[in-house]
């Protein structure tokens, strides 16, 4: 089941993002980070919360009752954006993982449009759900923030989809 996030949901929706984090770039980044993140939970309850109130809403799945995944798009952010609709984010736990979570999702937020994506340059998996979804390599990298350890990124783009 989908839904758009409600205020409500900020908490839950957080904690999802942290353990989806965890599941998938533990082995990129040191338990310390992830403690951090722990430590700074309310403060970035309360960042998205104000992000949902000003028009950030993204869109939940649910299986069984239960948070199983987010994901949101919106305008492109980058100044150098090959189209005007960016992927700006798709979670989903990994017990979900293969189940249809990941493809409702990305169909509810982007649906047949031409968007884009950065995703890190060694997360295979991530890569592969994009491929078949349209997504190619466009040949731009760019680098996190030293508080992501630099890890980098590469950007996927995908042209609209025929219906």
């Amino acid at each position: 089941m989908l839904r758009p996030a409600a205020l409500d949901d900020a908490e839950a929706v957080t904690r999802l993002h942290l353990q989806c984090h965890e599941e998938a770039y533990g082995r990129h980044l040191p338990p310390e980070f992830f403690a951090q993140r722990r430590e700074s939970l309310p403060a970035r309850v309360d960042s998205f919360r104000k992000a949902m109130a000003g028009g950030n809403i993204p869109t939940l799945a649910y299986d069984g009752g239960a948070l199983v995944g987010v994901a949101g798009s919106g305008p492109a952010r980058d100044k150098d954006a090959p189209v005007g609709l960016e992927l700006r984010w798709i979670y989903s736990l990994e017990r979900v993982h293969g189940s249809g979570a990941g493809q409702a999702l990305i169909d509810a937020v982007i649906a047949k449009q031409a968007a884009y994506l950065w995703v890190l340059e060694d997360n295979p998996r991530a890569q592969a759900f994009y491929a078949r979804n349209g997504f190619a390599f466009d040949g731009t990298r760019k680098v996190m923030s030293q508080e992501w350890h630099s890890l980098p990124e590469v950007r996927m783009l995908r042209t609209a989809v025929d219906a």
